[in-house]
């Protein structure tokens, strides 16, 4: 299996970080950590883009395709269907997963309050954002549940600490 990230930072973004390295680790792990991990290993290519951009770009984004004034930390657009995460024999072209962008300001605000680097705050959303292009959602306490899980689960293959270990 390939596993394409096309990455886009805006300045803002510290280019002495290997954002590209941190996406495919991250996207890597969610895609381990998901209910397909043949996507990992399957003879079809996988690509999904990453967009590091400021919370001005996130806010308009998230106020056009979400109806919500502000920016937020991370979105994503997923563009696969859910039959075709399921085939893992296809070699057939590349699977779009979809996009996720991540918001400079909120991330980095968000990483202090945590007290953790930047950037594993961001490895955290890149997995989050995969797992959304996955099908996965928070909607309701089992789903996201669920979805935590997962995150905790791929963030320890990064060497990353559970982020929700003592939250009520």
């Amino acid at each position: 299996m390939t596993l394409d990230i096309a990455i886009d930072s805006d300045a803002e973004w510290d280019s002495s970080n290997d954002w590209a390295k941190l996406a495919r680790s991250a996207a890597a792990a969610a895609i381990a950590e998901s209910a397909f991990p043949q996507l990992g290993s399957g003879p079809r290519s996988v690509e999904l883009s990453v967009r590091l951009t400021s919370d001005e770009q996130v806010h308009a984004l998230n106020a056009e395709w979400r109806g919500k004034d502000g920016p937020t930390n991370v979105l994503s657009f997923p563009m696969a269907e859910p039959d075709e995460l399921e085939v893992s024999d296809d070699t057939g072209p590349e699977l779009m997963l979809g996009d996720v962008i991540l918001a400079r300001g909120v991330c980095e605000a968000e990483a202090a309050d945590k007290g953790i680097p930047l950037e594993c705050h961001a490895a955290h959303l890149m997995v989050h954002g995969t797992l959304h292009l996955l099908g996965y959602d928070h909607m309701d306490d089992d789903s996201a549940a669920d979805m935590e899980a997962r995150e905790v689960r791929a963030l320890a293959r990064l060497g990353i600490a559970d982020p929700y270990e003592g939250e009520v």
